[in-house]
């Protein structure tokens, strides 16, 4: 659990980071610099989660369960941060407020369907 959390940290970060910087810097409407951000924060967290948290060998079936498990979160994620965006007011902590929604529901799914399905301990 403990390297999930700090993986799923620095995924995060990676996550959030890229979002801020797309959205804020460079001008990228929210909802493309949201689904950029989220497949370059859910790749960082599939490597370490595989070789690091779960050290799972790879595997192709695994790796297919990942991508469908990665394309529901990221509906879930894309999906709930447009609505907090759409929905909060317009201030400074609307960004990071709705991310946050956002990460934390996709984490959760991600960390059951995986702990549970994909890296299963046999």
């Amino acid at each position: 659990m403990v390297r999930f959390v700090v993986t799923g940290g620095l995924s995060a970060i990676v996550d959030f980071g890229l979002y801020a910087l797309l959205y804020a810097v460079v001008g990228v409407h929210v909802d493309i610099a949201k689904a950029i951000s989220f497949v370059v924060g859910t790749t960082t967290a599939y490597l370490l989660n595989r070789r690091w948290t779960f050290r799972a060998p790879p595997s192709r079936s695994r790796f297919a369960a990942v991508v469908v498990l990665y394309a529901t979160t990221f509906a879930v994620q894309v999906g709930l941060n447009s609505i907090m965006y759409s929905v909060l007011p317009d201030e400074w902590w609307r960004l990071p407020a709705g991310f946050v929604v956002a990460q934390g529901t996709a984490t959760v799914i991600n960390f059951v369907v995986q702990r549970a399905v994909i890296f299963k301990l046999r």
